[in-house]
């Protein structure tokens, strides 16, 4: 553990992962990955959504002046009662996002193979965080996915099958971290069906009493 005002490393998270993909083959094109620069050691939350936009630039740190993640993204942090300007903003709280599968989908669900084709990204992104408390899962392609990597690490599954909106009545644990199931956090939908975006507001609001 770093003291108290000692220097601390920024990393370059992009930069990071773009190591690992010559090794994986089956990923796909494009490959988006998260452009975001930051101190490890403070980041204690991983939010983790389902799938990358279509366009880079809407991701959570993309360059738009409104990337479209974030027009869904902020509203539930405001409705949870932390509200949040911008990623920068987010990243400040010691919260991370990342995207599960990091290529933009093709079709209207995601299949089981392209999560495991990008299962070493997001395996490696969670080893990043030495103060990690909580990690969020923002909509079933990420439980599924978070499921795979704790299955492979501890031999079972860290949240059990069944409806989110039973599930996240209950507290969940893998390796002593917090694990929330919860709903997608991006697309128009998630605007419309105000129960998820409730709950899912209600998610973030529990998580930020926690950290």
């Amino acid at each position: 553990m770093p003291t108290e005002g000692a220097c601390q490393m920024k990393l370059n998270v992009k930069k990071h992962l773009l190591q690992f993909v010559p090794e994986l083959s089956n990923l796909g094109a494009p490959l988006f990955l998260p452009d975001a620069v930051l101190e490890p050691e403070k980041i204690k939350v991983i939010m983790i959504n389902e799938v990358v936009p279509q366009n880079e630039t809407d991701d959570f740190y993309g360059k738009s002046p409104e990337p479209d993640y974030l027009k869904t993204t902020l509203p539930l942090f405001a409705a949870a009662g932390v509200p949040m300007k911008n990623m920068d903003d987010i990243l400040a709280h010691g919260i991370y996002i990342t995207n599960a599968v990091k290529t933009p989908k093709s079709g209207y669900t995601i299949e089981t193979e392209t999560i495991k084709a990008h299962l070493p990204l997001l395996a490696e992104e969670l080893t990043l965080f030495p103060n990690l408390q909580i990690v969020m899962l923002m909509g079933d392609v990420a439980k599924k996915a978070f499921n795979m990597i704790a299955k492979a690490k501890t031999g079972k599954a860290a949240i059990p099958s069944g409806s989110t909106y039973k599930l996240r009545k209950e507290a969940f644990y893998c390796d002593g971290v917090r694990v929330f199931p919860s709903y997608i956090m991006t697309g128009g939908n998630i605007l419309i069906e105000k129960s998820k975006f409730n709950m899912a507001s209600e998610d973030i609001a529990q998580m930020a009493t926690l950290i």
